[in-house]
């Protein structure tokens, strides 16, 4: 007999957030923004939409105009010209281009490593290829060891390590150091990384260090424009890698991805060229974002939840109260009974069965109605 508690196949991203999409409610589950792309970009949009030359196959390579203006961002960071970078349907796309790559270059074993909480893209795509995956955990205070690291890699053959920063669903930062010291093992020990950038923007104090002032042929580094312009339908991003694979993914994105919308490049690159970069929204999309998180992680607190510290990112990584003991019945009842969507942390480890993922980035109506329907869900369960 089946029961609600039953496991679903796939991914619990889609299938919590598919509840509220479905039968209504408050979605803290997808990584969805609740703000409005930019007022400026949606005219754009609309003006430009009703052009007859720009409806047909953008450049595989991406529009031009768009990747002038990614390389005039970039510059200051990376002297990166267009052999460097390449526009794609989404990071999700990079980092599947990029992995199908690299595999190649690889026959036979193949060994990944991510870093546990794991996004889930990470693992499941060795999975995918019936490669091997390792989750390689944070210590207590969520350190790296990076002697333990390094034996990891040497006696486990690590072939690509995938790093995100600020992380999902654990929004730590890595910090320059340890960027670093990776990347020196990486050429030690000849192994690639993926280093996931998406929500570099979204930081509460201190931005992130990124290392594309040390990009080489071992460090490729994704990107996009969905949670920075809150565009996650559109489905445009972007990676940017040593030249001498770039004829060879260019290649493959060719026959996968072929071209991202010509409209929606064009209507980003606009934007971007008369907003700077779109400097001023996403200083209000962070400022709202850390209010919400805020709020919404004070209420954790006083309920019995543990948080590590967090650093940016659109979401709460945390601990359930003592009286819980499994996320996934969590996150079922608490939608079942609050219609407030949430994320069980097994999504990302094994080992989180006693956590959740809380997705902050919504608007405040939104995050006071999720919080009311937490308050009451703990309150009387």
């Amino acid at each position: 007999m089946s029961s609600r508690y039953d496991m679903p196949k796939g991914s619990l991203i889609s299938f919590f957030s598919n509840k509220v999409k479905n039968q209504g409610g408050i979605n803290l589950a997808q990584g969805i923004p609740g703000f409005s792309p930019p007022h400026e970009l949606l005219h754009i949009l609309s003006e430009i939409s009703i052009r007859p030359d720009i409806h047909q196959y953008a450049p595989g390579i991406g529009n031009y105009n768009l990747l002038d203006r990614l390389i005039e961002h970039y510059q200051p960071e990376f002297p990166v010209t267009q052999n460097n970078v390449l526009i794609v349907q989404g990071a999700t796309e990079a980092i599947s281009l990029l992995y199908l790559y690299l595999r190649k270059k690889h026959p036979g074993s193949f060994t990944v490593l991510g870093f546990e909480p794991v996004y889930e893209t990470y693992n499941n795509l060795p999975d995918i290829y019936n490669d091997r995956f390792i989750s390689f955990s944070f210590e207590q205070n969520h350190s790296i060891d990076i002697e333990k690291l390094e034996s990891v890699i040497r006696k486990e053959k690590v072939n690509l390590i995938f790093m995100n920063s600020p992380g999902n669903p654990f929004g730590r930062f890595f910090t320059k150091e340890e960027c670093l010291k990776i990347l020196e093992l990486s050429e030690k020990y000849n192994f690639y990384i993926i280093f996931d950038a998406v929500y570099r923007q979204i930081y509460f104090e201190n931005q992130p260090y990124i290392p594309l002032d040390r990009l080489n042929s071992r460090l490729f580094y994704v990107n996009s424009f969905s949670k920075l312009l809150s565009v996650t339908g559109w489905r445009v991003g972007y990676f940017i890698s040593h030249e001498s694979h770039m004829p060879a993914l260019r290649a493959i994105h060719d026959y996968i991805g072929l071209c991202v919308p010509s409209v929606l490049q064009i209507a980003i690159e606009k934007y971007l060229t008369e907003n700077q970069f779109g400097k001023e929204y996403i200083q209000i999309i962070r400022s709202g974002i850390k209010k919400s998180f805020s709020m919404l992680y004070t209420t954790l607190l006083e309920l019995g939840f543990s948080i590590p510290k967090i650093e940016g990112g659109y979401f709460i990584w945390s601990q359930l109260p003592e009286k819980y003991n499994d996320g996934f019945r969590f996150a079922i009842d608490l939608y079942e009974k609050e219609k407030v969507a949430v994320i069980p942390g097994i999504q990302f480890s094994g080992n989180a069965g006693k956590f959740v993922r809380f997705n902050v980035a919504r608007e405040e109506n939104e995050i006071i109605a999720g919080i009311d329907g937490i308050r009451k869900y703990v309150k009387n369960s």
